[in-house]
């Protein structure tokens, strides 16, 4: 297997979104988006003990025009949103969510999370949808832990979790408008594995902790993010620490991009009615 070269790699900076510190590798000034991906922000932090489940975190928002995805390291989130949806999804597991013509939705810990021992971490990566999908219907899709396959490589050693797309013969239950292929891993030190990425989508990996030794590159710390060339069929990758990825490749839309806020059109035109149709009420009310 040809192994993918390395476009660039990003470091993951710390920002504010609203009062919660959450690190962005992408969107930056040298690179606006990886397509179909728009946005990285992986946030840890432990919940106050005083603090009320129901008021923290992220209180409801709108979005349309791409989908939202949201992977749960430690805690859970509680999701509720516009069209009735009200779920929690615990540590291991994916909540994603196809905005389409408009949904307002909050995020917030769970009820039980200090049980849980307080802490939240999440990757929250926006994708896009195209064009013909934009102003679809809503779809919110709640995926546990035990329901995501995992498979085990390099006897225990590597784990991957399949979320979404195809990875050998195994299949993520997501199904999405366009191909993505987002794989959840976990590798303990010393391990080595070539995964494998259709060659045609766009990719990249992010690495939540630890450090990994990229074949051809070199050694990569955690909160970096590598971009991939699109020159090879997969990568090859050794752990020098124990270390948990997101790997996300899929196939590039190659349509404009015009985002304003919580709203990712094609137009300015469409921006603009997007900021109407959800001032008017058009994206539902959520009272929490």
């Amino acid at each position: 297997m040809e192994n993918r070269t390395v476009e660039r790699m990003l470091y993951a900076e710390v920002v504010d979104m609203g009062g919660m510190p959450v690190r962005q590798p992408f969107p930056t000034q040298k690179v606006e988006q990886i397509d179909p991906f728009l946005l990285l922000h992986h946030h840890a932090a432990k919940i106050p003990e005083r603090a009320v489940p129901h008021r923290s975190g992220v209180g409801p928002h709108p979005h349309r025009g791409f989908s939202p995805v949201t992977f749960v390291y430690k805690g859970g989130v509680h999701h509720r949103d516009s069209r009735g949806n009200d779920s929690v999804v615990y540590e291991g597991g994916t909540q994603w969510m196809k905005a389409g013509m408009g949904i307002v939705h909050s995020e917030r810990p769970p009820a039980d999370i200090q049980d849980r021992g307080g802490e939240q971490e999440i990757i929250q990566l926006w994708v896009n949808l195209p064009k013909s999908h934009k102003m679809n219907q809503p779809e919110y899709i709640p995926l546990q832990a035990e329901d995501t396959p995992v498979l085990e490589m390099e006897g225990g050693k590597v784990k991957i979790k399949v979320v979404t797309g195809d990875f050998g013969d195994t299949a993520g239950p997501i199904k999405t408008p366009t191909p993505i292929l987002a794989l959840r891993v976990e590798m303990q030190e010393g391990s080595t594995y070539s995964f494998p990425i259709p060659k045609d989508f766009n990719s990249f990996i992010y690495l939540l902790d630890g450090r990994i030794k990229y074949d051809g590159f070199g050694e990569v710390d955690g909160h970096h993010l590598l971009v991939l060339n699109n020159d090879g069929e997969g990568c090859t990758i050794t752990a020098k620490k124990d270390t948990r990825l997101l790997i996300m490749a899929g196939r590039p839309l190659n349509e404009p991009v015009v985002s304003h806020g919580p709203f990712v059109m094609n137009t300015q035109t469409e921006i603009m009615q997007a900021m109407r149709d959800y001032q008017m009420g058009k994206m539902g009310i959520l009272v929490e």
